[in-house]
């Protein structure tokens, strides 16, 4: 049912359905009356609707933390929460009140009424962003984190409940300021290829997925820097904050590279095409350990801290490519890497 609807087709839905997603509702209207025509009065009209059938189905409603405050906003959700209260007891029903805080998530219309769409949107678009006080805090919910707990809710079992309201867990607190920088980084990563530490359940998380879904076109794809030289190339890929950086290796045919060592850095080098060899010696040691690897047979080799180590293109015709993790970040002003051959 939607605002294209007839009352007679809410008469006929309410009829036999067994449970109602009651998310209709009224935020930015052109007069003060709107807030209680759709937060208020279709509440009532939609229970009504259900004890003429004497329906007895759950309804769960979006409410808003803006019920706690005394604008006609909040003032006309806590009216709507307070009818669906008393319908409950009116025929004995479940009622799930969720008090949203505020959401986001793709898709989320910019420039309307979420601070987060907007702001992802325009510096996505190199445009502009307004603080007006940088010390604001907002609490955040993402919106796949409110699917998952209604669905809970269409299955009996929701998630939290405090008295008469339902909570989607979890929340998040940021201020403005520290909402702007986060996606700032973001815009960053392209620049930098630091990603930020994005653990499960972050808002980092959550916060880096909406904001990639208001990319332009042009910038999906960016190009990365290349150190081409006459043994092929070398690229970094991806850097992370606490887990090191991944690069990729080209070496041309009958190419060695590498022939250093590391004190506390390693290595993983994984040959994803062509046919090559790796070569590590303990540093003050005559044994040298060989690992003979290939695209066709893709495994992870340690470069061992304290071994000198190199990778030799065994092909005469093809390009052995080598996608190469480190567990640190390239320091130029501590590189810990230094030079003998195997």
């Amino acid at each position: 049912y939607d605002i294209d609807n007839t009352i007679d087709d809410l008469k006929k839905y309410t009829k036999d359905c067994d449970f109602v997603f009651h998310l209709a509702g009224v935020n930015r209207p052109k007069n003060i009356e709107e807030f209680y025509e759709g937060n208020t009065n279709f509440t009532e009209l939609l229970c009504a609707s259900l004890e003429a059938h004497n329906n007895k189905c759950p309804i769960l409603i979006s409410s808003s933390i803006q019920a706690k405050q005394s604008n006609d906003y909040g003032k006309s959700k806590k009216e709507g929460e307070q009818i669906l209260i008393r319908h409950a007891m009116n025929i004995d029903t479940k009622v799930y009140i969720y008090r949203l805080a505020n959401l986001f998530g793709k898709w989320c219309r910019p420039n309307y009424n979420s601070v987060v769409a907007t702001w992802c949107y325009n510096i996505a678009h190199d445009l502009d962003i307004q603080i007006n006080n940088p010390n604001t805090k907002l609490e955040l919910c993402y919106i796949d984190d409110v699917i998952d707990e209604f669905l809970n809710a269409l299955e009996g079992h929701p998630t939290i409940s405090f008295g008469e309201y339902n909570k989607v867990h979890p929340t998040y607190e940021i201020t403005l300021d520290e909402l702007s920088k986060l996606i700032y980084s973001f815009k960053e990563q392209s620049n930098t290829l630091i990603m930020p530490e994005i653990s499960d359940d972050s808002l980092e998380k959550k916060l880096y997925s909406t904001y990639l879904s208001y990319l332009p076109k042009e910038k999906v794809s960016f190009p990365l820097k290349m150190n081409i030289d006459e043994r092929g190339s070398f690229t970094e890929l991806l850097k992370t904050e606490k887990c090191g950086q991944f690069s990729v290796n080209i070496s041309k045919p009958g190419i060695t590279k590498g022939q250093h060592w590391h004190h506390s850095k390693w290595e993983f080098f994984i040959v994803v095409s062509g046919h090559g060899l790796i070569q590590e010696r303990k540093i003050g040691s005559d044994e040298v350990l060989e690992f003979e690897v290939s695209g066709d047979k893709i495994e992870a080799v340690h470069m061992l801290p304290g071994y000198t180590h190199n990778i030799i293109n065994l092909s005469d015709s093809e390009n052995l490519v080598t996608l190469m993790w480190a567990n640190e970040q390239f320091d130029p002003n501590r590189p810990d890497t230094y030079y003998e051959e195997v």
